[in-house]
């Protein structure tokens, strides 16, 4: 198994890295200002704070709230 997007948006976690180094965004709630993405079934957003955390844009392993929650200044809850 390859996840490698928000599958709602069809945005690729490297795009979204490139965006994150772009704009400066540190945390998911600002990638959200500069991306589209995670704002409908949100299984993503452990990937992408998992991303934003490590650099990682390919995964082959199902990571879970449990695994990246939010709750850092910034995330959502």
């Amino acid at each position: 198994m390859t996840i490698d997007r928000c599958f709602c948006f069809d945005t690729t976690f490297a795009a979204l890295a490139e965006v994150a180094a772009a704009t400066g965004a540190g945390t998911f709630a600002e990638l959200q200002q500069h991306a589209t993405f995670g704002r409908k079934c949100a299984l993503c957003h452990p990937y992408a704070r998992r991303m934003l955390r490590t650099g990682q844009t390919v995964f082959h392993q199902i990571v879970t709230e449990a695994d990246e929650p939010a709750g850092r200044p910034g995330e959502e809850a």
